[in-house]
């Protein structure tokens, strides 16, 4: 092939990368609309050790919880699938006196036991346990405790579903699709948005219905999840707009995303493709492939010189 033909293939990739890339960014607007048959509420960890005041880990996610309105998007979560007739799987987490006899524990699982996070008399006692911090959170007691529509999982142990029951509940109901919820955002959130994915299963993550722990070293749990939610989930979504579109309503997700200036690329969300600045940005991406090219089109030179000379 000559340097040219090369060449001009090089710059042909490089334009249709940019494309592809620069969509990506904008996050296509997508109508969706909810349905009780196939869809369900899933609400992780609505308990009081995450979400009320004297839970144990209370002090750092606080901040976050009343940034969002955690609590009072959750209850209008959990009341929207009761008056719709969608199904509401709550996944809790429970430690049992058995479970503090793991020698491997990751930085919060160690935590989590330390401070007695969650804590329970064993898997077949309710000693001790109304208002303690495995409980459920008492304004949203009225939405779960009885209600016909709502599922009650086995335990997951450190973040995600893998250990639970979550999936083959929603399975057997031929639940295919998730609104996904609760507590807290980096850690049992986004662990089970990744395994639910994994698993075949659409995810659409209410942003507002979650929250995370601030911490001076760690850093901010809600941010690092939110980079995560929009990369991974097949959605990110307001409690508004989910409960729009439970009660049947079309809503509109996609397009313009919050805090886009956090990737560098401010207006990213709603930038014209013809603008100076998207210009600039194919600029970027030719002139990279530009410098492949001739650095591969030398390379290409050189092998035929030397198999020329040999």
């Amino acid at each position: 092939m000559k340097t040219s033909t090369l060449y001009a293939s090089f710059l042909s990739t490089a334009a249709a990368h940019s494309s592809s890339v620069y969509n990506v960014g904008r996050r296509q607007l997508e109508d969706v609309t909810f349905d009780p048959s196939d869809t369900a509420l899933v609400v992780i960890d609505p308990q009081n050790d995450f979400l009320s005041e004297g839970g144990v880990v209370w002090d750092l996610v606080k901040d976050s919880v009343a940034e969002h309105d955690t609590i009072t998007h959750i209850t209008e979560l959990f009341q929207a699938a009761e008056e719709n007739g969608y199904y509401a799987f709550i996944s809790p987490h429970y430690y049992y006196p058995h479970d503090k006899d793991w020698e491997i524990e990751g930085t919060i699982e160690g935590v989590m036991h330390d401070i007695g996070m969650f804590d329970r008399a064993g898997p077949l006692s309710l000693e001790n346990f109304e208002g303690s911090g495995a409980d459920w959170v008492d304004v949203f007691k009225p939405y779960i405790i009885g209600k016909e529509n709502v599922v009650v999982t086995n335990p997951h142990k450190v973040y995600g579903p893998e250990a639970n029951d979550l999936g083959l509940q929603m399975r057997k109901r031929k639940i295919d699709k998730v609104i996904l919820s609760g507590m807290s955002a980096n850690l049992c959130v986004e662990s089970h948005m990744r395994e639910l994915i994994e698993q075949g299963f659409e995810v659409f993550v209410v942003e507002d219905a979650t929250a995370g722990a601030k911490h001076p070293q760690l850093g901010d749990g809600y941010a690092a999840a939110l980079t995560n939610f929009r990369y991974i989930s097949n959605g990110v979504i307001k409690t508004d707009d989910a409960v729009k579109a439970m009660g049947g309503s079309s809503v509109t997700i996609g397009g313009d995303t919050e805090n886009t200036e956090d990737t560098g690329d401010a207006d990213l969300a709603t930038e014209d493709p013809t603008s100076p600045a998207s210009n600039r940005n194919l600029k970027a991406t030719t002139d990279y492939f530009h410098h492949i090219s001739l650095g591969i089109g030398g390379l290409v030179l050189a092998v035929g010189g030397f198999v020329l000379a040999h």
